[in-house]
Formats: C-alpha cells, structure tokens, sequence
C-alpha cells in the first residue's frame, strides 16, 4: 500500500476514527488499532471496539492498493504533532509503515490485520429514514449529559429514541433529571423505538457531517450512512422506564424568567453552594421575583433576585446547581419557563416557544 494525503484530512481522520478503537485492548491488539484501506473505492480508516464501528473515507491519492492496522494511539500522537499544511505518504513494506512528513520519515509497527473483526450492519432495510446530520449531533449532544454515568442499569446509560407520526424524540435520563429533545421528519412511514448508549452517541455524534445521514436499524445495533462513510453502534437490550409517567400533569406555580438573568445569577450564586452544591430557588407571585438562595460555611452566602412573570402560589425549593444549568444547553430561547407542582415534586423548565424542549430535574431534601 502507498498513498498520499493531506496533513488535515490525515488529523482530522485520526481524530474521529480512534474515538471508536478499543482504548486497552488485552485480548485482541486488532481493537486498539487503525485499519488503512486502499483500493477501488478510495482511502479509508476503520476501527471498531465491538461496541461501535466506523468506516471513514477520506480524500487522498491511491498509489498502490492496500491494507495496514497500526495502533491507534501511535496514530493519534504523530496527527497530533503535525502541522495543518502540506501532505503526508504512507507506504506499506513487510510489517512496517513508512510515513513521510516533509523532511521527516517514521518507520511503524503494524498489527496483523487479518485479527480485525467485521463491522456488522443493521439487518432489516424497512428501519430506514433520512435526516440532517446537523439535526442528530444536537440531538444526542443535548441530552447525553443527562444520562446515567453508572452502567448497573444500562437502560440509563442510554438515550432513547423514538420515531413516531414523522417525529423523533430523544430521552436521557439518570433518575434525578430527565432531558427531553423533539425534531419533525419529513417522512412519517418510518417508525420504531430503540436505545443507544449514551457514550456511543456521543462518540457518532462527534464523527457525523453535517449533511444528511441515513439512520437504519434493528434489533441489535443501528447504522448511520453518509458520503463520507458509515459509523455503527449496539443498541442497549433493556426496557426504558415510561418517564411520561413522572411528568406533572398540573402545577402550583410558574415563573417566566429571561434565560441570561436566569444564568447570570445562577453562575454567581452556585459560587457559595455547600459541599452537596445545593441552591435553593423561590417564586414569589406576590412581588413578582424569582430568586437563588446559597449558604456555605466556608465561604458565606449568596441571595439572587431575578425579575420575572410569576402566577400561582410561593414554593421554595431545592436542587443540585449543576442539574439546574444543564437546561442551559438544551434550548436557544430569550426566556425560559419554570413550572413546580409542589413540595417534593420535580421542577419542568422549557424555553418560552420552543416547543422542541422539555427538562425536569427532581429537588433535593429541604
């Protein structure tokens, strides 16, 4: 194999690629490395960790077919030192790469290739449907945060998706808060329920072009093709809870706040959270305030009063700061909406006519 390539289009392969190379791989050295493909169909690099595969083209000049799997983290150090300009040759003898940077030349041990397991693709072709890749990196960016870090109920771990009258919506959610994002399809055959892990999409979500992506899966994994390759996951075999369930049917009280007094104010308050980062929050329809409330014994205490549309009745409430500016980077809009149904029951929060958005986050003991 010889080929020649960018120095960018090199990195920013490397980049996106190792993400999905196991990162300590003991039992197979395949799964920790890089596979180099050149042939008929162009240049490409795969890697895959049996949880989640990738096949990536890239744009360069072929001059001798081939393959080669180098380790992923060599790769990654050497995309890491070079420059943005000028190309790079990597040439294939034996069990050795030679790569070419300029006036520089690296000689690389290669991994047996024949150990690099297939990329398995989804089986049923009616789970089908087109949609902008920009679209689905907000998506799974938006709410992965909310999903549970712990895997003891990898339902949890997850985010869930659902496609449904031409509309998917996806879920994360770790017991304690719940993020809820929804986008319109434009076609309305497709339908079907699934989980991705969290840490997966995120991974696919990083590698995805902006142009459009078509999303296919079954039972066991789901596939998202586009031109510039094909980037694969398992799906979770768990049953998600019916989160509509904890959802406030009714409310005591809401307050409408702008979302840059909401997050100033939140950001100067959580600077004397206690050790349990908990922050206290008040509606008072009354005055027509909604205000943040901090006491540490270590630093002092902090009260932030914010101007605000408020109709119902006063609560006071507490939550974990960082569950509270999470909503942040979920919606875009000037003003946000914030509805409590009681002592005890989880806040709503959504941005005041962005109708693609809800948020709960469950309050803290008194």
């Amino acid at each position: 194999m010889n080929i020649s390539i960018e120095k960018k289009e090199f990195s920013d392969g490397v980049y996106k690629v190792s993400r999905f190379a196991e990162k300590k791989s003991t039992t197979l050295q395949a799964l920790s490395s890089i596979l180099i493909i050149a042939g008929n169909d162009g240049i490409k690099m795969r890697a895959t960790n049996l949880e989640t595969g990738i096949d990536l083209k890239l744009d360069g000049k072929c001059i001798s077919d081939g393959a080669v799997a180098i380790p992923a983290t060599v790769l990654q150090q050497i995309a890491s030192s070079l420059t943005q300009e000028g190309t790079i040759t990597l040439e294939h003898t034996g069990d050795i790469v030679s790569l070419t940077s300029g006036t520089g030349k690296s000689l690389i041990k290669t991994v047996p290739y024949d150990d690099f397991p297939s990329i398995p693709f989804p089986e049923n072709p009616k789970n089908r449907i087109v949609i902008p890749g920009t679209l689905l990196k907000n998506l799974f960016i938006s709410v992965a945060s909310c999903a549970s870090l712990s895997t003891v109920r990898p339902e949890l771990s997850s985010i869930y998706l659902s496609i449904e009258g031409g509309n998917l919506t996806v879920v994360a959610t770790d017991s304690f808060r719940l993020a809820e994002k929804k986008a319109h399809l434009g076609n309305k055959g497709t339908q079907g329920k699934f989980l991705i892990p969290a840490k997966n999409a995120m991974d696919i979500a990083q590698a995805l072009p902006d142009e459009d992506v078509i999303m296919s899966f079954d039972e066991h994994q789901c596939a998202f093709v586009a031109d510039n390759g094909m980037f694969v996951s398992r799906l979770t075999n768990a049953v998600y809870p019916d989160y509509r369930q904890i959802i406030p049917k009714e409310s005591i009280v809401e307050a409408i706040v702008l979302r840059k007094d909401f997050e100033s104010a939140l950001k100067r308050t959580m600077i004397f959270s206690d050790s349990f980062q908990k922050v206290k929050v008040s509606f008072n329809p009354k005055k027509n305030y909604f205000s943040f409330f901090a006491k540490n014994q270590d630093v002092g205490e902090s009260s932030e009063t914010i101007s605000a549309n408020v109709s119902g009745s006063s609560l006071d409430l507490s939550f974990n700061h960082r569950y509270l500016s999470a909503v942040l980077s979920l919606t875009s809009a000037e003003s946000i909406s914030l509805t409590a149904a009681g002592i005890g029951r989880p806040l709503i929060i959504k941005g005041v006519g962005d109708t693609s958005m809800l948020y709960l986050v469950s309050p803290m003991n008194q």
